[in-house]
């Protein structure tokens, strides 16, 4: 026959849902809008003519461990210069890029 505790019939103990399945739509979605977010920052910068302009995009490179920044990012490159190079300054690790804005 069929067993009454499995229906959720049984009274000692609370009724089940039975309907199986679900707990994963939200982290499958997620995973889903990460993975689009990924696709469209890399967009562009592929091979071939499309993405020649975002690969040869101007740099400064850090001339003590030769991490480089786009020459857009100036604050960046003295956050660099404050929190890996301490003992340096914005000059002796960028001599090529201009100084700063305060």
């Amino acid at each position: 026959g069929i067993n009454a505790e499995y229906m959720g019939l049984c009274p000692q103990r609370a009724p089940r849902d039975p309907v199986m399945g679900g707990g994963n739509a939200q982290k499958s979605e997620r995973s889903r809008a990460d993975a689009a977010k990924r696709k469209a920052a890399e967009a562009g910068g592929g091979g071939g003519a499309a993405g020649a302009a975002k690969r040869a995009a101007p740099t400064y490179a850090c001339s003590i461990c030769r991490q480089a920044f786009p020459t857009t990012q100036p604050k960046m490159m003295q956050m660099h210069v404050d929190s890996r190079h301490s003992k340096s300054d914005f000059a002796t690790c960028f001599p090529d890029a201009p100084p700063p804005n305060p």
